[in-house]
Order: structure tokens, then sequence, then C-alpha cells
């Protein structure tokens, strides 16, 4: 630390009237100093220390950053599928607590300089001095007994802290833990903190620890104390006793020391020089020892060359340089033969050991404390990028594949829509040509069967009996014969045709709705054809369509006059004849005499003779008169012979009929009746009958292809759940690739702004 002006002007009048320094060598002390000795303004520049405490920040902030990356990476990844997320070695939430132990250990991180020394070598005053206060026990002897570690706190006053114990206690305890004179202390390998207000202390506020340890002549365990309080120190100053030259035990510890550490920073402090004021041989001496001193930091432990060796070796009274700034903080005169002859030069020297203490500190601090943590932020940077860029890669790699797919997927899902709309047109068309055919074929074979009925009635073999209760028995049996009867005789005809052409539709339509779908998917439409072989219900129902035939199975002589007007006449003439001319006929119409009469053989006079018994028959009502006056008008034309022998034939013939009118005669009646009715009957429902058959092949074959486009239905919702699946991971994959992409190039920036610290701060050496 510089001198107040007050004190470096008088030390240096005195410096310039009791020694021999030359003027350029105080005006080197001056500039050294960031003082102009010639006035009372101080002019300090900036500290060498501001170097680490910049250098701190920089890098805390950079950690910070990448602590966030890490955090936001982890989310990430934790929202990557699974099949885009990396191998669990490349998992990115092992790095967060590496990051969060860096920062840590970053946030503890501060300058440690450490003091070895023999027993009363100075080293607790020369702390005292350093700090501008006198802190820690001090004085001849064996003072120190344990390891006292000074470091800045934000709290007004000082207090201190002892590892058995987390209560504060006070400094002026000190005396009793530490002091190698109390009764009560603690064991040599114990550690008091202690810890002092920054404001009282420009080196605590930047950041400088300074730990103070008992002589290392008194214990034998040095390697315990290098593990525990050595591996962290930035700096080593072993206080030396100017009166004696450098001990082998001094020696043996750095040795230790140099092979737990790669090349440690050592300032040697020749204490007490102040005793070689009254020593004629004073210069011998202290060139013996820079000789000793130098040979044995380049040569013995070689950390450093001559020339820097000879740069860490100095000189000093640290009870001096703590005795004048006490006096100097307190403005008070410094006590007259406090300070011994020459003690200025001593004073600089002391002052040039803090300035290359400062310097060598900073350097060694930043390089020590953050060049590991700096590769170690790089190399975990290095791995989340290349996770990131791993991530990037498989997502994209997944997107290519999985729009390919999709593509697949869309052309399908068009040609499948286009091709069932094509196929379902065809089929509509096909069924539609297939329903009119069957409808023609049915109302073909049953108007032929229509035809056949007869036979088919003749075919019926069951007692007849005209009693109304047989009858109505062997009605209902005739009735079920037809029906089975018909209904046989159309499944001969149509239904194994029609059964033929249904299955191979229903084959046509299955085999062409299959190359329609995946591979693993036509083997259920195996399962949606009928299990049953499909058969036509013709649905005929005579009994109900007979149910209004009444049959006429009662005798009448075919010659009879009825008879042969219903030959003749037909029913209706019969009836208009009989009943006179219907009311119905508007007047004025003329009466168009019936043309169904037909000629019977016999001749003119035959016709004439029905004519006229036509005639007169209507005239007369069917009354006695009408009776005799036919007849006699018949005896008068024909004569009464002819008419006798007519007579007795006709009377023979009805004798005749009557005689064969047995039940066969009945029966043959009945079928001949029950066919013309039923004939008649079922002429009526041919077109609905067969418009019956083909609207059941057609429920058939539109059924069966309403399962199967149901099936290419389910199939269609399948590649389209598929395309809008694929469309989701698209734009998952998309959101990945974009965010991956992102985040691998913030690691680049991270990994800079690393590069960028370890240029600012390691690279190069010189503090700024």
């Amino acid at each position: 630390m510089a001198l107040s002006s007050k004190t470096v002007c008088h030390a240096y009048q005195a410096y310039v009237t009791q020694t021999s320094v030359s003027r350029e060598e105080v005006g080197t002390l001056r500039k050294e100093n960031g003082r102009s000795l010639g006035n009372g303004h101080a002019s300090r520049p900036q500290s060498p220390l501001k170097f680490f405490i910049q250098a701190k920040k920089r890098i805390n902030d950079v950690f910070k950053e990448i602590l966030e990356y890490v955090q936001e990476a982890e989310k990430f990844q934790t929202e990557v599928p699974e099949g885009c997320k990396q191998e669990e070695e490349l998992s990115v939430t092992k790095y967060e607590g590496k990051i969060q132990g860096i920062i840590e250990v970053l946030t503890r991180d501060h300058m440690k300089v450490v003091f070895f020394g023999r027993t009363s070598n100075g080293k607790s005053t020369t702390i005292n001095a350093m700090l501008r206060s006198k802190i820690l026990p001090s004085g001849i002897g064996h003072t120190t007994n344990c390891f006292l570690q000074v470091e800045g706190c934000d709290s007004a006053e000082g207090f201190l802290l002892t590892e058995d114990s987390d209560q504060p206690k006070g400094i002026g305890s000190i005396k009793q833990l530490a002091s190698a004179l109390s009764t009560v202390k603690l064991k040599e390998n114990s550690l008091i903190r202690i810890l002092w207000p920054k404001d009282k202390c420009r080196l605590l506020r930047e950041d400088v620890v300074f730990l103070d340890s008992p002589g290392i002549d008194v214990s034998p365990d040095l390697d315990t104390w290098i593990d525990n309080f050595c591996l962290d120190a930035d700096v080593f100053v072993l206080v030396a006793n100017a009166e004696s030259t450098l001990m082998q035990t001094e020696k043996n510890f750095f040795h230790k020391v140099s092979s737990r550490l790669s090349k440690p920073n050592i300032f040697i402090l020749q204490n007490r020089w102040d005793v070689s004021v009254s020593e004629e041989e004073a210069d011998q001496v202290k060139e013996q020892h820079y000789q000793r001193n130098v040979d044995f930091l380049s040569n013995e432990l070689k950390v450093v060359d001559k020339q820097e060796a000879k740069n860490r070796i100095f000189f000093v009274s640290s009870k001096e340089a703590l005795i004048s700034r006490l006096h100097e903080d307190n403005l008070t005169p410094t006590p007259s033969g406090s300070l011994q002859k020459d003690y200025p030069e001593r004073l600089f020297a002391f002052a040039n050991f803090e300035k290359s203490f400062e310097s060598c500190i900073s350097k060694s601090a930043v390089k020590t404390k953050f060049e590991q943590h700096s590769q170690r932020g790089k190399n975990i940077m290095s791995d989340l990028r290349e996770i990131m860029e791993k991530t990037l890669s498989t997502s994209q790699t997944q997107m290519t594949e999985k729009q390919k797919f999709r593509e697949e997927a869309a052309d399908e899902l068009d040609y499948l829509d286009k091709q069932l709309i094509l196929l379902t047109s065809e089929i509509k068309d096909k069924i539609k040509y297939m329903v009119e055919d069957v409808e023609n074929k049915v109302s073909y074979a049953l108007n032929e069967e229509i035809r056949r009925l007869s036979s088919l009635v003749d075919e019926f073999d069951r007692p007849f009996h005209p009693d109304e209760m047989v009858l109505n028995v062997y009605k209902k049996e005739l009735h079920a014969h037809v029906e089975e009867g018909l209904g046989r005789n159309l499944q001969q005809r149509c239904s194994y045709a029609l059964q033929t052409t249904v299955e191979s539709t229903q084959k046509e339509m299955t085999d062409r709705l299959s190359a329609l779908l995946p591979d693993e998917e036509k083997s259920q439409l195996a399962n949606i054809l009928p299990k049953k072989d499909f058969e036509i219900a013709y649905r005929l129902d005579c009994r109900n369509l007979c149910a209004d035939f009444r049959e006429d199975i009662q005798f009448r002589f075919s010659f009879g006059i009825m008879s042969l007007m219903h030959r003749f006449l037909g029913a209706q003439g019969t009836k208009e004849a009989l009943g006179g001319y219907p009311t119905s006929v508007p007047r004025g119409i003329p009466r168009t005499p019936s043309m169904d009469l037909r000629a019977p053989p016999g001749g003119q006079d035959t016709q004439l003779l029905v004519s006229v018994v036509t005639t007169f028959a209507t005239v007369t009502s069917r009354t006695t008169m009408g009776a005799l006056i036919v007849g006699g008008l018949i005896a008068k034309i024909a004569g009464w012979r002819v008419i006798a022998v007519t007579g007795a034939l006709y009377g023979l013939l009805y004798v005749y009929e009557r005689l064969t009118w047995t039940n066969k005669a009945k029966e043959r009646s009945f079928k001949r009746q029950y066919v013309d009715y039923a004939s008649s009957k079922l002429k009526l429902i041919v077109d609905l009958t067969s418009a019956n058959c083909s609207h059941q092949v057609q429920q058939e074959l539109s059924s069966t292809f309403a399962r199967l486009c149901n099936q290419v239905d389910i199939s269609k919702e399948k590649l389209e759940e598929e395309v809008h699946q694929l469309d989701k991971d698209i734009t998952k994959l998309n959101e990945i690739s974009t965010r991956s992409k992102s985040l691998r190039n913030k690691a680049e920036y991270l990994d800079k702004m690393l590069d960028k610290f370890i240029d600012d701060y390691l690279a190069k050496p010189d503090v700024r």
C-alpha cells in the first residue's frame, strides 16, 4: 500500500539525507507508489486487484447465462418426443448441478494469500501491516497457535467464527483462541475466520483473503496443512528472518507445496531488516540472502527464472511498516525511536512488495480460479451444443421422413377417395342393371309358371268331397301345394342363377374394394360377406291371394238354356239378356247389339231358332206364356216329329250328364275353376313379386357394398387420422428443430463469450 503524502514526504527527506540512494531511484519509488511528493493530493492508478474483480464478475455473469441456458435446454429436452431424445449420457439434466456448483464456487472464489515461516518471523505483523490494523496477535515468541483467515465482510464491526460453532464472537476473543500464550487455545490445524469490515481495508474490499499460519517449525503435520489450507492459495509469502539464512525447514515446506501445486507463486520477505542498520556488512549479508533465495526459487523449486526470482525477494521491516501506517491513519506523529535508520528504504520496499504482490495475486488468482472453470464451461457448452446439434439433426431427419410419409398418406387418401367415388358409381350402375335383370327374369318365370298352373294343380292329389268342411280343408291344402310348388319351381328356374350372379357381384365388389385397402386390412373383408348363401323369398301367399275364391260345383246341364246362354253370351251377356238392358246406358244412345253371339253348328235354322228363342225369352221375361209361345213356334217351324226325336235325344243327353256328375267330375270342375281364378290373381302380382325379388337382390348387394364401404371408410378414417397425426408430428418436429437450432446457436454464443473471457483475462497476461 502507498503511504500518505505527509509520511512519504517526511520519509523522503530523511531518506535523502541519510542514504546514498540516487535521485533516479527515489523518482522510481515515487512513481511506483503513485504519488506526487511535491503536493498533498493523491492520484492513485487503478489497483491491479480490480483485474480479478472484473474477471470474477464477468465469468459469474457468463455462468449465470449458462445456467439459464441449461435450464432452458433441460425444459426443452423434457418436451422432446422419445424418438428425438438422445442417449442417457447426452442428457442435459446432469449439467445443471455442475453449473450450479461452478457458480457457487465462483461466488466464494477470492484471491488467497498464505503466509508461512518459522515461529516469530513476523507473519502476523506483516498481515497487520497490510491490513493497516493490528488485528492478529503478534509479539515475541510463539504467538499464533492455529490458522487465522482474514476476509472482508459488509458489517460495520468485525467478528470471528470458529469451526466448532456458528455463533460469531468478538474480535477481542482472538487472543484467547489463537495465541499460543493463552490457556484456552485451539489445535494447530484449526481455522478461525476473522471477518473484518471491507470499508476499513482496501485489500479486503478487492476480495483478498489473508491466511496466517502457525510456525512451520512447531508441527510435523505439514502435509495436512497443505491439503487443508494451501491447495486453493494463489500466492505464498515466506516470511523469513533476515538475521538468519533460509532454513531447511522452510525449504522442505515449500518443496512439499511445489510437489502439490504446479509452480506456486512464492514471495520471500526478509523481515526485520531494520536490524541491519547497526551492521557494517549489511550489503554483503543482503547479497548473500539474494543469492540463496534466488537459487532456492529458480534452481531448487524451479518456479521462476533468476530474473523473476530477484523481483520476488524483498527486505522489509513489517514492524516499522505497521507502526508507520497506524500513526498515519490515526493522524498522530510517529514516536521517536520507533523507526530505525534508513526506514524509508524499508517502507518503500514494503510498498513495492505490496504492489508486486497485488499484480501477481490478481493474475494468478484469475488463472488458477477461473481458467479451470472456463475450460469446464467450454466443455459443457461443447457437449450441450453437440446435444442440440444431434437433436436438430434427428428432428430434421424425422421431419423429412414424416413429411414423406405424410405425402404418401395424403396421396393414398386422395386416390382412395377418387377410386371410391368411381367404384361407387360403377357398383350402383351394376346393381341397377342386375335389379332390372332379376325383375325381368322373375316376371318371365312367374308368367311361365302361371301358364303351367293347371299341371301343378293336377298334381295335387287329396281326397275330394263337396262337403263344405272337407272342401275348406281341401282348398287350404291346395293353397299350400300351389304356393310351395310355385316357389319351388321359381327357385329351380331363377334362384341358382340369381344366387350365382349375386355371389359373383359380391366377390367382384370385395376384390375391387380390397385393392384399395392395405394388406393388413384385406383379410377383414372376408368377414364382411354373409356367412349363408343368399336366397330369394318369393312370398306368393296363395292362401290370402285366393281367399275370395268361390267354387261352383252344382250340376248344370251343358245343353240347358242357361248353359247355352253362358256359353254363347258369356256371363255378362246372359245377365243383361235375362235382366234387361242396363239402366246406366245414357238416353239417346242406341244400344248396339251384342256381337258376342256366335253361330252354333246346325245352319241358319238353328241360328234363327236361337234368335227367336232369345227374343221371346227376353220379351216374355221367362213366363209360362212365353214358353208356350216359343214351343209353338218351334213346333210350327220344325215339325212335331223332329221335336220328339230331338227331345228324346236331349233327355238322354241330360240323363247321361247327370249320371256322370260324380266327385271326380266335381273335382275336375273345381280345379279348373281354381286354376282360372288363381291364374287371374297371380297375374295381378307378377309385377309386385318380380319387384319384390329385385328389391331383395338390391338390398343384399347394397348392404354388402355398404358394409364393404364401411370397412373402406374405416381405413379412410385411419388414413385421415394418420395424416392429421403426421401434421401434428411435423409441426412438433419443426418446433423442436427451430428450438434446438436456436439453443445450438445460443451454445455457440456462450462458448464465444467464454473464449472472449479467456482472451481478455487468461490469454493476455497483462493486468489492466
